[in-house]
């Protein structure tokens, strides 16, 4: 059914990366989303006041507020579909994480809710009457939610939208959830024994864990989360297959919603080439970043030595001293200054954030080593940086 809406109202439906198209998305599953709940809803109530169950009539209250989280969701990819503006220039993208977020929010309260519910049966229980029209009802509500999970989780993979996402988690707690209210009520009906309560609490306490992982993945890009690695890859291809740059280093990414990052880096280049030429390369790139990653791009232009044989030399000997203490550790923009007395050795080496030597420590090593290499008249002045991104 969402696959023949989605032919027949978003044009450009293979064009994710235009915000627009992802809006259109967002927005028809969020509608398709509103419309199935409230049938679930309509549906368990029924099945629930029919057979007396606390179980079934809570699962059809957890569809009415799905219902609720869809709107979310649809009021979310509407306000983060709007324009960039004089008070929020890098636009509104974020609002789709918080729409996310509220989502998650009500899934805990929902779980809260029914664990509650839950225990009171438990100590006050009620016989439950489990008949053919309930049982109906809550396999076709099985079997919408998996379908609801499955177009949730495979648009919001297709976008990349973690409210999407969100939301299949959301339809798949609904599954065990109902599943479980099912074989419940079922065997309460073969058994006699009153085991309704106890599986609201079970249910409740599934629901409140998906919950909490959902939260999880709408918060990380709220709090600045590390770019994945597939997009480091991908940027680090398209620069560096421009033959002009040697190497890139301090890259940022900072993500303003879905389709609306912007990155930042040095791209390191000849220093005996000419500037203009190579300013000229480093625009063509900033401009191919834009158009393949639906990015804004700033390349700030690091000049190395690459014809100065004593340097080059040098070079490698520091490189192979860093490696030999970690082959996590990477350096660049490394300068020589020469001096009657003594050689400064100028370069920014960057370590992970859990690195297990302090900044001073590893510093302190790297000058001891380099003293016993290259001699007591060379010193090492570092930088250390953070990686901002995931290291192999």
């Amino acid at each position: 059914m969402v696959t023949i809406l989605i032919n027949l109202l978003i044009k450009e439906k293979e064009d994710v990366k235009n915000p627009k198209v992802r809006q259109q998305y967002g927005m028809l599953c969020g509608t398709v989303g509103i419309v199935l709940n409230i049938f679930l809803f309509l549906g368990k109530f029924l099945a629930g006041t029919i057979s007396h169950s606390i179980s079934i009539t809570a699962d059809a209250v957890n569809n009415l507020s799905d219902a609720g989280s869809s709107c979310v969701t649809l009021v979310g990819f509407k306000m983060a579909g709007a324009k960039p503006d004089v008070g929020h220039p890098f636009g509104h993208g974020r609002i789709e994480y918080i729409a996310g977020l509220i989502v998650s929010g009500a899934i805990l309260l929902m779980a809260v809710e029914l664990v509650k519910t839950s225990v009171s049966k438990i100590l006050h229980p009620q016989p439950v009457q489990f008949g053919m029209l309930t049982g109906i009802i809550l396999a076709i509500s099985i079997l919408v939610k998996l379908y609801m999970a499955y177009y949730n989780y495979r648009i919001g993979k297709k976008v990349d939208s973690a409210a999407m996402r969100a939301t299949a988690t959301d339809s798949l707690s609904d599954v065990c959830a109902t599943t479980a209210v099912l074989l419940a009520a079922a065997a309460g009906e073969i058994t006699g024994l009153k085991i309704d309560g106890w599986c609201g609490v079970l249910v409740g306490i599934f629901i409140f864990y998906a919950g909490i992982q959902a939260a999880k993945e709408t918060l990380d890009p709220l709090l600045g989360q590390a770019p994945e690695e597939t997009l480091v890859h991908q940027i680090e291809e398209i620069v560096l297959a421009q033959e002009e740059i040697c190497g890139i280093h301090d890259l940022l990414v900072h993500d303003y919603g879905p389709g609306r990052l912007m990155i930042s880096l040095h791209a390191e280049v000849p220093a005996e080439g000419n500037i203009l030429e190579l300013h000229d390369v480093i625009d063509n790139t900033e401009v191919e970043l834009r158009r393949k990653l639906n990015c804004d791009a700033v390349i700030h232009m690091d000049p190395i030595v690459t014809e100065d044989q004593h340097i080059l030399s040098l070079k490698k000997n520091v490189e192979e001293i860093i490696r030999a203490i970690d082959p996590i550790i990477s350096m660049h923009d490394f300068r020589v200054v020469l001096g009657t007395s003594h050689t400064n050795l100028i370069f920014d080496i960057v370590i992970p954030y859990e690195y297990k030597l302090s900044d001073e420590a590893l510093k302190k090593q790297i000058q001891s080593y380099v003293k016993q290499r290259l001699g007591e008249d060379h010193f090492v002045v570092i930088q250390v940086d953070k990686a901002y991104h995931r290291q192999e």
